[in-house]
């Protein structure tokens, strides 16, 4: 049985990896017609780092900060999607894929992956990876690992080209 991708959730942590991992999703995305969430996580402050920020900031100020941050990750994304639209567009007469949505939330980058491929119904999931450290060329990343050994859907990751 061929696979047939209609949702695809693309993961990034807005780092190079990551954008060489939305030309996959992008492609993907092209061939068979299939929307892409756009997922992009902030992790999320213990309650004890919380606790001294609001008795410093007050509650109220440290929630408008978070939600600001919010804000301009959001923007971040679109103009990372939008420049990779036109440098496709030289190629491409329109962009080659639909974005369902772009999604920021805050909580730990794998449960939060995991719980939008849920959420969504997603055909597939698109996450960048680099390894780290010694063993930078037998493992990738913790994140990207975590999901693959979690997920019940199927999983492509792409890892980060280095440069000579």
């Amino acid at each position: 049985m061929i696979p047939e991708f209609k949702k695809i959730l693309y993961a990034t942590d807005l780092s190079e990896g990551a954008r060489r991992a939305l030309g996959y999703a992008a492609s993907i995305a092209n061939r068979f017609g299939a929307g892409v969430t756009i997922l992009h996580v902030i992790e999320d402050t213990s309650p004890y780092q919380d606790s001294l920020v609001i008795n410093i900031l007050g509650e109220e100020r440290w929630q408008q900060l978070r939600a600001e941050n919010e804000e301009k990750v959001i923007s971040i994304i679109r103009d990372r999607v939008k420049s990779f639209c036109d440098e496709v567009s030289k190629e491409m007469p329109a962009c080659p894929f639909i974005t369902d949505e772009i999604l920021v939330k805050v909580g730990h980058p794998v449960e939060e992956i995991l719980k939008t491929a849920d959420s969504i119904n997603a055909d597939l999931v698109v996450v960048g990876a680099k390894g780290q450290g010694v063993v930078a060329d037998a493992l990738i990343g913790s994140v990207s690992r975590r999901v693959v050994r979690r997920c019940k859907r199927p999983v492509l990751v792409v890892r980060h080209e280095k440069k000579d």
